[in-house]
């Protein structure tokens, strides 16, 4: 199953992706959110092998997930493989610059069932997807505005 939503953004390509690669404050974020998040290792710039281990609840029982950055191409993508229990997924961030000052950004993540049990959510998402659809799209469109303020307000 695929999720995906793209936002522009009045920021420039740089700007935009040193944000989304800006990993202490993407961490900083997730903590604030209840999410229990640990780099493995000790990498300070961005690189392919760069792992996270995050702890999180979901539906009432306590998760976790292993997260892999796959590929980091800048100011172009990012490739995450994540791991929770049976289920796998690949998520990609990709920028494009549309002119100097206008930046596109696309989020697609790609749930890989590996066990029964998560088959069965896999498919119960797949039979509300146009509910998650929705909600995926709103919750970018939020973080792209959030994100156009920041850069906006940084100078």
């Amino acid at each position: 199953m695929q999720l995906k939503a793209s936002e522009d953004i009045e920021a420039p390509i740089d700007r935009v992706f040193a944000e989304l690669s800006d990993f202490e404050a993407v961490e900083r974020q997730a903590m604030r959110r209840g999410v229990d998040v640990q780099r493995k290792g000790d990498a300070a710039t961005p690189e392919p092998g760069m792992t996270w281990v995050a702890g999180f609840s979901f539906r009432g029982k306590a998760r976790d997930a292993e997260i892999t950055l796959t590929d980091f191409a800048a100011p172009e993508q990012m490739v995450f493989h994540s791991v929770s229990g049976g289920l796998e997924a690949e998520t990609r961030i990709e920028t494009v610059a549309l002119s100097r000052s206008r930046t596109r950004i696309t989020f697609a993540t790609e749930l890989q069932p590996k066990t029964l049990s998560a088959r069965l959510m896999v498919q119960s998402m797949k039979l509300a997807k146009g509910g998650i659809d929705k909600r995926f799209r709103a919750k970018m469109a939020g973080f792209a505005r959030d994100l156009e303020l920041k850069l906006k307000s940084h100078g």
